[in-house]
């Protein structure tokens, strides 16, 4: 295998396929056995990166990969660790923050439109929203997580330590608030900060800009447009999976291995919350690098286009990686208790991956062995 290979994996754990370590808990390292060797047939290197699943670090996987060398399709595991049913090729799961690429789409074609000035500050559009104590913030600067926001409250631990509080719900204004009493972290624009804030104030902007629900806007812009018939967001505070899907579990730091398939995500909102298929947010994909969802020079400007400060890796919505020898790769990550996700593709579509994976520490240090070997297969040969 490549250098870049491995250094491209260890890479994308830091830069965002997981966020928050899980206190007191180590994740093992993959053995030597389990890593996926380059090979000449990547449904070969694909399927090899599925055996043994499950084990004690994913219940389930899901895998899409397309472009000019074909496409593969593949999924390993089970639907719930009682039954050890085979599991649904096609389950819908918690996509987590690949959430931010739908509403990074939604507030660019309001831009499009001229009812959003990217350059127009937050305090024009929500007025009474932030304190005095905030300089001018700019929608681009939360586009591009450089609005010095703090993060705001949550129901718990982004490692799963929330679980006993499950079934709250927490708003999107009571999020922004706690974030606001905090005062900002840093002036805008003076450096990059990822986090949910900046989503959540955005999915508020939406909705005080059209009048109308986010969920809406994201369905009628963006949902039903790329033919994304599968993908939805929960009703209110429903805590519940709607239609076929693969359960997700989440190992606790006492050590319990929990069902966290039930999980009120209302505190993620705009930044999190939506629940899809791999087929979906495929669709997702080319719909949007293909400039369906977006004007393209829109398209180019703010979502292949990183913005002029120190470090930066995310541009609205995506984040690129340099792959080396010329590879680069624009995705977004998403991890909820019980399940993992990435949408990864190359400017051109030339390769594209879509996974779902049901790791039992999603939002953990390092990344989850089986995420990493359908990393290495889809893009190491």
């Amino acid at each position: 295998m490549h250098a870049r290979v491995r250094t491209a994996c260890a890479a994308l754990v830091v830069l965002g396929l997981t966020a928050v370590p899980l206190a007191g808990t180590a994740l093992a390292a993959p053995s030597p056995a389990a890593v996926v060797r380059e090979s000449a047939d990547p449904d070969t290197a694909l399927r090899a990166a599925l055996k043994g699943i499950p084990d004690e670090h994913t219940t389930a996987a899901l895998v899409r990969v397309a472009g000019t060398d074909g496409t593969w399709r593949g999924s390993a595991g089970v639907r719930d660790l009682p039954s050890g049913r085979k599991a649904l090729e096609n389950g819908r799961f918690r996509a987590g923050s690949t959430t931010k690429v739908v509403t990074a789409a939604v507030v660019l074609q309001l831009a499009a439109e001229g009812r959003v000035d990217l350059d127009g500050h937050v305090q024009t559009y929500l007025p009474g929203l932030l304190s005095k104590d905030f300089e001018p913030i700019t929608v681009r600067q939360l586009l591009t997580f450089t609005s010095g926001l703090k993060p705001g409250s949550s129901l718990g631990d982004v490692a799963g330590e929330g679980y006993e509080r499950r079934y709250e719900t927490l708003t999107p204004e009571e999020v922004v608030a706690a974030s606001v009493a905090q005062g900002p972290a840093f002036r805008p624009g003076d450096r990059q900060q990822y986090g949910n804030i900046d989503y959540t104030v955005l999915g508020l902007l939406v909705e005080r800009v059209t009048g109308d629900s986010y969920e809406h806007q994201a369905a009628v812009r963006v949902l039903r447009p790329a033919g994304m018939r599968h993908t939805s967001f929960p009703g209110g505070p429903d805590p519940r999976i709607h239609g076929p899907h693969n359960r997700g579990y989440q190992k606790l730091t006492d050590g319990r291995l929990v069902d966290a398939t039930e999980w009120n995500m209302s505190d993620r909102w705009a930044a999190g919350d939506m629940i899809s298929t791999t087929a979906d947010l495929e669709r997702l994909l080319f719909a949007l690098f293909r400039g369906r969802l977006v004007p393209r020079p829109l398209l180019d400007r703010e979502m292949f286009t990183l913005p002029d400060v120190p470090g930066a890796t995310m541009s609205a919505g995506l984040q690129r990686y340099d792959m080396g020898n010329g590879t680069v790769l624009w995705l977004k990550s998403g991890a909820r208790p019980g399940y993992s996700t990435l949408v990864a593709a190359t400017r051109d579509l030339s390769r594209t991956l879509v996974y779902s994976v049901n790791a039992t520490d999603a939002k953990g240090e390092g990344m989850n062995p089986v995420a990493e070997r359908i990393v290495r297969a889809a893009f190491g040969g």
